[in-house]
């Protein structure tokens, strides 16, 4: 039996953890860490995080702004090559939240000045994964030098063991990794899933620094934790089960919604239109399925 989940919580750990204005200063130390900077000011680094709320379903991990670079993070356990498409959408978001923000006109005859975008996606799947540049060419490549756009997104395994020196630079970085393969160790052991939260929960070191606001929030942590691993499980379960078996045997919790995704593409609805009535990650299996 698959654990419920509470579905109306959409935010992923990752964005709880670095991805909120009262923890500017845990973001901060990703950004020096994956820059090599070493900004101490919180007022130095501005959070620009989409919600769905806003942008009606489309919504990043985690972005900011500092020292005019625009920086875009997105954490998966599951690798995804498709990470430049799904990047630029969300910089075209960001740009167009940016302009109209400082109040810029994009038809002025002045060249407009921009942040410079920096895009990077942690992996902390349980396969291994290495490093590696993910390009928007390899989606068109037998005529990618007529492109006219190129998008990079650089690939990083944040897994112990992994890129040591980068997990070194930035311990809350490092103990977000910590927390994730100690959660999927204690499930290897016929834990359930909750119960192997709620161990790992009570195991976090006490000098770690994320220690006292997860306990705080447990409860936000658990649900959003059972929402991630479920999505995984079920996207996982499509590729190996089929299209059909994996609709018949999918968790009873969003399948209704996958399964109206599913025909309103088949349909020809906008993705403008689904965007209103779906979260992004229902519309991308959607379109994996259907």
């Amino acid at each position: 039996m698959r654990e419920k989940v509470n579905e109306n919580h959409k935010d992923r750990l990752f964005t709880f953890i670095f991805g909120r204005e009262e923890n500017k200063k845990w973001t901060l130390s990703l950004y020096n860490a994956i820059n090599g900077t070493e900004y101490t000011d919180e007022s130095d680094i501005e959070i620009t995080t989409m919600s769905d709320t806003v942008y009606m379903g489309m919504k990043n991990d985690v972005s900011c702004i500092v020292s005019n670079m625009l920086s875009l993070y997105e954490q998966q356990s599951t690798y995804n090559p498709n990470m430049p498409l799904r990047q630029l959408m969300y910089l075209g978001r960001q740009y167009d939240r940016y302009v109209k923000g400082t109040g810029k006109n994009i038809y002025s005859g002045k060249q407009l000045q921009l942040p410079v975008p920096k895009l990077v996606t942690f992996y902390n799947g349980p396969k291994d994964i290495g490093d590696r540049i993910l390009k928007l060419s390899d989606s068109f490549p037998e005529r990618a030098d007529e492109s006219d756009v190129q998008v990079s997104v650089r690939l990083i395994n944040i897994n112990p063991g992994k890129n040591d020196k980068l997990l070194g630079s930035c311990e809350i970085l490092n103990e977000y990794s910590w927390f994730v393969e100690t959660v999927r160790q204690h499930k290897a052991k016929d834990m359930t899933l909750e119960e192997a939260i709620d161990k790992t929960i009570d195991e976090i070191p006490k000098d770690f620094q994320i220690r006292s606001f997860l306990i705080k929030n447990r409860a936000e942590v658990k649900n959003m934790c059972l929402t991630e691993y479920n999505e995984a499980e079920t996207m996982q379960m499509f590729k190996e089960e089929g299209r059909e078996e994996g609709i018949k045997e999918g968790i009873k919790e969003g399948r209704d919604a996958l399964a109206n995704a599913i025909q309103d593409l088949r349909n020809g609805v906008s993705m403008y239109e689904m965007e209103k009535k779906y979260t992004y990650e229902t519309i991308e299996l959607a379109q994996k399925i259907g």
